[in-house]
C-alpha cells in the first residue's frame, strides 16, 4: 500500500515566546514491510534543526528557535507498506527484549489489571502469542473509545478504571498487563489508514509491540483489536508515550500557548479514500 501522510503541529504564543526547544520524533524509518520513499520536514520560522538518533534508534530532530509568536512544524511524505502479519523484521534492535519489562509511571498495573493478566496468561499455558491475542481482545472489550476523559498524561491504571480512552490508553494498558506477567512490550507511535473512517484518532495512531519467543516482535493494535497490517506506518518506539511522542519540548517566556494538530493519511493516488484526523 502506498500511503501519503501529512502532519502539522501549530503553536501560538500570546505574547510571543522568547525561545523554543522541541524534540521531534516525526520521521519514520524503513524496515521489512515499510519503505520510506519520500519524507520532508518544514518549519515555518527561522530555526535550527539538528538530526540525531535516540537510544531506541528513532530518528529525532532537535528544533531550536528564537523569539516567535507562531510556530508550525509540518512533515509530509510517502511510505510504501506491506502486510507482514504483524511480525516486525529488519529493524535496528539496540536492546535485549528484557529492557521492555521495565515499568514506567504510565504503564504500571493495579490489582485488577494484574489479576486479569495472570488469569489470561494461565489460561494460555506456554502459548505466549495466544495470551497476547487474548489480552488484546480483552482490553478492546473492556474499553470504550472516547477522546474526552483522558490526555497525554493519563496512566494505564487511570484509563483502565475509567474504561474509556484513546489509542494511547489502549496501548498503555496492553503494555502494562503484558509486562506484569513477564512479556516484554513497548509503545509505538505512528499512523493508521482507515478504510471505513468510523474510528478517529487524535494525532495519528498508537499501538504496542510485544516480544514472542522464536518469532520476535509482533505489533498489536488494541484500539482496533488487530495485529498491525499494511495500513500501519511505524514512526517511533519507547517505553511509553513520553518516549515516542511526535513533539515534546519546552518554551521560554511568552504567555498563553495554543496547540493545534492536523494529520492527514491517504492512500496515494486515491483521492476519494483520504482520511483526515485531528489531534487534541
Amino acid at each position: 500500500m502506498r500511503l501519503r501522510i501529512s502532519h502539522s503541529t501549530t503553536y501560538r504564543y500570546e505574547p510571543p515566546a522568547t525561545g523554543v526547544i522541541q524534540i521531534l520524533r516525526m520521521t519514520p524509518g524503513s524496515h521489512d514491510g515499510q519503505y520510506v520513499a519520500d519524507w520532508q520536514i518544514d518549519i515555518s520560522t527561522d530555526s535550527r534543526l539538528d538530526m540525531h538518533e535516540d537510544a531506541f534508534g528513532n530518528t529525532t530532530h532537535v528544533l531550536t528557535c528564537g523569539p516567535t509568536a507562531d510556530l508550525v512544524i509540518h512533515v509530509e511524505g510517502l511510505v510504501e507498506t506491506q502486510d507482514t502479519g504483524g511480525v516486525l523484521k529488519g529493524t535496528d534492535e539496540r536492546f535485549p527484549p528484557g529492557l521492555f519489562l521495565r515499568p514506567t509511571d504510565l504503564t504500571r498495573v493495579n490489582p485488577a489489571m494484574a489479576g486479569l493478566a495472570r488469569s489470561l496468561r494461565a489460561a494460555s499455558g506456554n502459548d505466549v502469542l495466544n495470551f497476547l491475542h487474548t489480552l488484546m481482545s480483552a482490553i478492546n472489550a473492556h474499553m470504550t473509545f472516547d477522546e474526552d476523559p483522558t490526555n497525554t498524561g493519563t496512566s494505564a491504571i487511570e484509563a483502565f478504571a475509567l474504561k474509556r480512552g484513546v489509542c494511547q490508553d489502549y496501548a498503555h494498558i496492553f503494555i502494562a498487563c503484558a509486562r506484569s506477567v513477564g512479556a516484554p512490550a513497548r509503545f509505538v507511535a505512528g499512523h493508521f489508514w482507515r478504510a471505513d473512517g468510523k474510528i478517529r484518532q487524535p494525532a495519528g495512531h498508537a499501538w504496542a509491540e510485544a516480544f514472542v519467543p522464536d518469532l520476535g516482535w509482533v505489533g498489536f493494535d488494541p484500539a482496533n483489536c488487530i495485529c498491525t497490517t499494511d495500513a500501519h506506518v511505524r514512526v517511533a518506539i519507547g517505553l511509553d508515550y513520553l518516549g515516542a511522542a511526535p513533539v515534546r519540548g519546552t518554551r521560554y517566556g511568552g504567555g498563553k500557548e495554543t496547540l493545534t494538530v492536523e494529520v492527514r493519511v491517504e492512500q496515494a493516488g486515491r483521492q476519494g479514500q483520504s482520511q483526515s484526523q485531528s489531534q487534541s
